[in-house]
């Protein structure tokens, strides 16, 4: 078992999860809006949708491993190739992170819950994110590969549960820094360039 490709997959998961995007900055104004608890519970949601698109990646993934090499290196290819488009995708994008708590309604934990739950399991880009991005991260010769997918997607849910929780739980002293600091945006959106390239390059290189 490669420990340091685990150590390197949880980093990576860590800088994305970080770096502003549509599910921290809802779960960053639930918590502002509602409270704690109520961005805790998006968060339970959005992890809990996770495990569906783990289960798609892994199953629909192994097969192709097992089954044909040609396959596996079409999946790395095209794989690196999203993964440097969502790089030029940040390149391209403002540093400002919008922040406005106006039209975030308020719900019950249960309806937060479901949203979380249901806004990941609908997003194709979630799956399709999953599957540019675990096959690059198998790290054992004697697991299965579909054993191996559902650690990483493990490792993948308790990262992020870790950030978001931190986000919701933090959520005021988060959004005063982000509306005064000037730097905190370019600093994080070239992280997350530099991740996404440094992924693309690692899932490209790596072997069956």
């Amino acid at each position: 078992m490669n420990y340091e490709t685990l150590f390197g997959f949880v980093l990576a998961t860590s800088v994305l999860a970080i770096s502003p995007g549509p599910d921290n900055i809802y779960v960053l104004m639930q918590s502002i809006t509602n409270g704690r608890k109520y961005g805790l519970a998006t968060v339970f949601g959005l992890i809990t949708g996770c495990l569906i698109h783990t289960t798609l990646v892994a199953f629909g993934v192994s097969a192709i491993i097992k089954q044909n090499d040609n396959l596996f290196f079409a999946i790395k290819f095209l794989g690196a190739a999203y993964l440097l488009f969502l790089a030029y995708k940040v390149y391209k994008s403002d540093v400002k992170v919008a922040l406005s708590s106006d039209s975030v309604p308020e719900k019950s934990m249960w309806q937060l819950f479901k949203q979380g739950f249901i806004m990941n399991v609908l997003n194709p880009k979630v799956s399709i994110f999953f599957l540019a991005f675990f096959p690059g991260f198998l790290f054992s010769d004697s697991l299965s590969t579909v054993t191996q997918f559902y650690v990483l997607g493990l490792f993948f849910m308790a990262t992020s549960f870790i950030v978001f929780s931190t986000i919701a739980i933090l959520a005021g002293f988060i959004s005063d820094y982000l509306k005064h600091s000037k730097s905190i945006g370019v600093v994080l959106k070239w992280l997350q360039i530099i991740v996404f390239i440094g992924i693309a390059i690692f899932i490209f290189c790596s072997e069956k």
